[in-house]
């Protein structure tokens, strides 16, 4: 928070949270990210609205922020957006409280905007075939970036992960004896999933044109390689998002499977292929990480739909 610009946002209670946000909690940085944008927006709005007089914590109420919600209603943010700003309020004054800086929470009392439940987009069975088959089809040049595609794409598919956990992963995390990786997810929290067959295979072929990849950039900028992450780009640094996200995107594109999809589809098409196999709904939220098994159940609808889809196809009386 010593950036001048950050801090001439941010009140100092604010400032103090996010610091604690970082140190005691551990959050991840996009999420430390989130939280810091979010309540700028808020302090921001405070001021606008207080002008010079300022405010006090302590003494705005349950419509004041219901001022703040309307005000995010009208800038035509979506429920979800607004859902997780009052979330990010709502922690704030929960921590203030905690620390005997205010005498209640009234955010504890505005109710949050009533989210749709919307079904995740993924690929049926036939499509992820087609597309993992087009993958391993361009892997065969042995061109280092292709066989890295084919690798991230059978992980992804493999084990649900979600992409900063795919690209958070070290060497160390990797086990392809025991068919395992340990990977870091909401929270920092720390679980361990299996890989499978064709994974293993893949990951093990792109480790090899992955250490070629070092040895060749070796003499060129080994100070600014990085030997530790799994995943490179060609420059031998570990690979950004952003790159994660084309190169998935890209090969969903040329199978024609583009439209609604996301590389967090591929997790969404782990998942719902799991329940569909008739997966326990516990183990699916073990191997997803999720905290709450609510978040989970998506999944059971996603497959309900399909069955009933089915259903109104084939049976004569439906």
């Amino acid at each position: 928070m010593s950036d001048p610009e950050k801090a001439s946002t941010l009140t100092t209670e604010i400032a103090e949270f996010l610091e604690h946000l970082e140190k005691e909690r551990d959050l991840s940085p996009n999420t430390l990210a989130a939280y810091t944008r979010d309540l700028r927006e808020f302090s921001t709005w405070l001021a606008a609205t207080h002008g010079k007089a300022g405010w006090d914590w302590n003494e705005l109420s349950r419509t004041s922020i219901r001022g703040y919600m309307a005000h995010l209603v009208r800038r035509g943010l979506a429920k979800r957006s607004i859902a997780r700003q009052l979330s990010g309020v709502r922690s704030f004054y929960r921590w203030m409280h905690r620390d005997e800086r205010v005498d209640v929470n009234p955010a504890r009392a505005v109710g949050s905007p009533k989210l749709p439940r919307t079904l995740p987009a993924y690929l049926d069975r036939r499509q992820a075939e087609t597309l993992l088959q087009h993958a391993a089809t361009r892997a065969q040049s042995l061109e280092f970036t292709d066989v890295r595609n084919l690798a991230m794409l059978e992980l992804f598919y493999s084990s649900g992960l979600r992409l900063s956990e795919l690209r958070g992963i070290d060497l160390a995390d990797l086990d392809l004896v025991t068919q395992q990786v340990k990977v870091r997810g909401k929270g920092r929290k720390e679980r361990i999933v299996p890989l499978g067959d064709h994974a293993q295979r893949a990951l093990r072929n792109y480790l090899v044109k992955r250490d070629a990849q070092l040895a060749k950039l070796g003499g060129v900028k080994a100070g600014r390689l990085a030997r530790g992450a799994v995943f490179l780009s060609e420059r031998g640094a570990r690979i950004s998002a952003r790159a994660v996200q084309h190169a998935m995107v890209t090969l969903l594109d040329a199978v024609g499977e583009g439209a609604d999809l996301t590389t967090h589809s591929l997790r969404h098409t782990f998942a719902t292929h799991l329940v569909d196999a008739g997966a326990d709904l516990r183990a699916v939220q073990e191997l997803l990480g999720h905290a709450s098994i609510s978040t989970t159940q998506i999944y059971t609808h996603t497959s309900v739909d399909r069955l009933k889809k089915v259903y109104r196809q084939a049976h004569p009386r439906a």
